[in-house]
């Protein structure tokens, strides 16, 4: 009798492992996405991978990090990196993979723009996107600070103080969020416990949500063309594959995602080997000293164009100090991308390119973040200053104008 049991058992599990099985297939087959979209469409994979490698890669360096102000310094450039078997790999993947998730991040978010991805329905896609942006920026900048570098320490020091700013709590909201009066072992050790834990954890819940939200409605297309997925299915569960405008999502187009990720990849790998140093700033190689300022305190690349609206406006305006003004213009800067698809009033889903105003104002914008990550690493003096708040005034200029250059825009353009 007990072998009867057993094989039963076995078989239920057999059957169990079966229909988690067809039903992943079946998940993922009877989802279809449009055939006319381009590489672009497969940075939001490129995403996944990258956050695999920081998560792989960050578990090996957890091995051997020691959150604590007198040994992180010394556990991450010499332990680490000098007396680790292939330490320096892992440490060179995590920094470069941070740097690239950004660079990805931001041509996705930019590709989503360009074709109105966040239009009719779609809403709930560039919300969530826009979260795990958020989420991606605080894991970023929690994970700067552990190596215990004059700049991971500064730069802490900088970020920390702008909470000061809130009305009423914003003292005590510091205090908090340090865990002391100032910037020491407590605040290394909950940034500490933020990076290994409670973002990552964050993180992979919205990405299931991201993923989720693209099957509610269909992801858009290169054209911005309205598809009947189901009657377009149909033509291609017939054979008739070369008429219909859908194709399955496995294995037609993860297959091609595949493809880009292996292309990305090598890439990837030649940062790491050759051109590593890219996503290490060299000030940060020396100790983090409280008594010695760096001349210059600047974030990393993906946060200049923030950092630089931060300090912009450097002169006050009648009874408003620039400190408050700048400290508005940094906190318009991070909230207002969610904004986006109610700021677009148009009822068009196209291309930037088959609507006009629309065009003119997403390359502005486009060159006006170059601009304003270019000059957020150089010193804010004389005619950096005035390019600095000018970028910074263009940028608020330019969402607030959104609204009325999308109201009139008919299907021929604005």
């Amino acid at each position: 009798m007990a072998h009867i049991e057993k094989a039963n058992g076995f078989v239920d599990w057999l059957d169990q492992r079966l229909a988690v099985k067809t039903l992943a297939k079946v998940l993922m087959t009877e989802y279809w996405i449009p055939k006319n979209i381009n590489f672009l469409w497969a940075m939001g994979v490129v995403l996944t991978t990258l956050f695999g490698v920081l998560v792989i890669s960050g578990i090996f360096l957890l091995m051997y990090y020691k959150p604590d102000i007198n040994y992180a310094f010394d556990s991450v450039n010499y332990t680490i990196m000098q007396e680790v078997a292939y330490g320096w790999l892992w440490r060179h993947m995590h920094g470069v993979a941070a740097s690239a998730t950004f660079l990805i991040i931001y041509i996705h978010m930019f590709t989503g723009i360009y074709y109105g991805a966040y239009k009719r329905g779609r809403e709930m896609i560039w919300i969530s996107g826009m979260l795990l942006f958020g989420m991606f920026s605080a894991e970023a900048f929690s994970g700067y600070m552990l190596p215990w570098g004059q700049m991971s320490y500064w730069a802490a020091q900088v970020i920390t103080n702008l909470f000061g700013g809130i009305p009423f709590i914003g003292d005590a909201l510091v205090i908090w969020i340090r865990g002391d009066f100032a910037v020491a072992d407590a605040t290394l050790t909950r940034f500490f416990m933020l990076h290994v834990l409670l973002l990552p954890l964050v993180i992979m819940l919205l990405i299931v949500v991201h993923f989720y939200s693209l099957r509610i409605p269909h992801v858009s297309n290169q054209d911005g063309e309205e598809i009947d997925f189901d009657l377009e299915a149909e033509k291609y569960k017939s054979g008739n594959k070369k008429e219909a405008k859908v194709i399955p999502f496995w294995p037609m187009f993860l297959s091609k995602d595949f493809m880009i990720v292996s292309i990305f990849m090598i890439f990837f790998f030649y940062l790491v080997c050759f051109h590593y140093n890219f996503a290490l700033d060299p000030i940060n190689f020396e100790p983090a000293n409280a008594m010695k300022t760096p001349a210059h305190i600047y974030p990393e690349w993906y946060f200049l164009w923030s950092y630089e609206v931060l300090r912009g406006f450097f002169f006050d305006v009648g009874p408003i100090a620039a400190s408050d003004i700048g400290l508005l213009g940094f906190g318009f800067a991070n909230v207002i991308f969610f904004l986006l698809p109610f700021l677009d009033r148009s009822p068009v889903v196209a291309p930037a390119s088959k609507r006009k105003g629309f065009f003119i104002w997403y390359w502005i914008l486009l060159v006006d973040m170059i601009i304003l990550t270019i000059f957020g690493k150089l010193p804010p003096t004389g005619a950096n200053a005035w390019v600095g708040f000018f970028a910074a005034i263009t940028f608020i200029g330019l969402f607030v104008a959104l609204p009325f250059i999308t109201k009139n825009e008919t299907k021929r353009g604005a």
